[in-house]
């Protein structure tokens, strides 16, 4: 008895149904892509901690997706057996920045048409996709808003600390306040002029005025 008697179903014909130089050009502009998206990832990130594994991850899912396609493409009956198997795959995993999973999307879907053969598509889709990404969510502007933190002594104190911020902000609004005997705190949302926060130190230095603190605010806004 041979090898080949051992597998009846052809298993052997299969190795050959991909060729070699069609697997590593697949391989090597998965890579590519990946890198590219990883870099696109890289530029536009606005989260708090940056994680250099999802960047990783992304380069992997590429490339993993693309090997996985290929073979697919390659064996009807395969087909059948990883659309099976692929759902029942669970991925509990929370994902922190709905941007996130744009990437997540861009990866997979970059891997899909790369296998596929359509090449020109691939890369020329990815490349719209960046440009349009560091377009927009990379856009950073001065009238980003931020959070200012002011601890008063009495009103006279924070309407002079007030009236200075508004004056040097494009736009001022009232999130928070909390008074105290002797001390009152005040939190407003503020849309710097320019890039300057000097304004902040001498908010600090006015009478009456406990602490000033200056926080960039990263949360979902409208308006």
């Amino acid at each position: 008895m041979t090898f080949n008697d051992i597998f009846k179903s052809s298993f052997l014909d299969n190795v050959t149904s991909v060729s070699i130089l069609d697997m590593a050009v697949a391989m090597i502009l998965a890579f590519g892509l990946g890198l590219f998206i990883f870099y696109i990832y890289k530029k536009t990130y606005s989260g708090v901690m940056y994680s250099s594994s999802f960047g990783v991850t992304l380069i992997a899912l590429t490339m993993i997706t693309t090997l996985v396609i290929l073979a697919v493409t390659s064996n009807v009956v395969l087909s059948l057996g990883m659309v099976g198997a692929l759902s029942i795959v669970r991925f509990r995993t929370a994902i922190k920045e709905p941007l996130d999973i744009a990437f997540l999307f861009w990866s997979i879907a970059a891997g899909i048409v790369l296998a596929a053969g359509l090449i020109p598509l691939a890369v020329f889709g990815s490349v719209i996709i960046g440009l349009i990404l560091l377009i927009f969510a990379n856009k950073r502007q001065s009238a980003d808003p931020y959070i200012v933190v002011i601890r008063c002594d009495d009103s006279k104190a924070e309407q002079a600390a007030t009236g200075f911020l508004t004056s040097h902000c494009l736009k001022t609004v009232v999130k928070s306040k909390t008074a105290q005997k002797g001390s009152i705190e005040l939190t407003e949302e503020v849309r710097l002029k320019d890039d300057n926060t000097d304004f902040i130190n001498d908010i600090a230095n006015m009478d009456g005025v406990q602490s000033a603190v200056l926080v960039s605010y990263n949360g979902d806004y409208m308006g």
